[in-house]
């Protein structure tokens, strides 16, 4: 059982890459893919970031957990078991592991950034691949 919040927005949707982050304090990525209290799920695009939905994780069942990410390009946790991280990538969802704790604000500013630089090639083909 998990629970969704859907928000919803009237920007466009043209370039942007929707991005969970694995947490259980609602402002870090403090959080292993498995035992996530909740994934908080962003638009982000060249102009900013909103969050979109925040889906809180009741069942720790990873193809439970899996099937509601999908349609987000990456996702971003602190660890991850081998059968969950080959889950993921067989989802077409790309998954970023940090060894430490990050704040999600500061990492959504980052993304932002790259967006409007010059995108790492995994980025470029998240975007293109939405654009076709």
């Amino acid at each position: 059982m998990s629970s969704t919040i859907q928000v919803t927005s009237n920007t466009a949707s043209g370039g942007t890459i929707r991005v969970a982050f694995a947490t259980n304090d609602n402002e870090n990525v403090d959080a292993h893919f498995g035992s996530a209290k909740q994934f908080n799920i962003y638009d982000i695009s060249k102009e900013g970031f909103e969050i979109s939905t925040i889906i809180k994780i009741e069942d720790k069942d990873t193809d439970k957990t899996v099937a509601l990410l999908a349609g987000n390009d990456i996702v971003y946790f602190v660890n991850i078991g081998p059968t969950a991280a080959a889950k993921i990538i067989n989802k077409g969802i790309f998954p970023i592991k940090y060894k430490e704790v990050i704040s999600i604000d500061e990492e959504l500013k980052k993304l932002v950034e790259m967006l409007n630089g010059n995108p790492p090639p995994f980025i470029k083909k998240i975007i293109d691949k939405k654009a076709a």
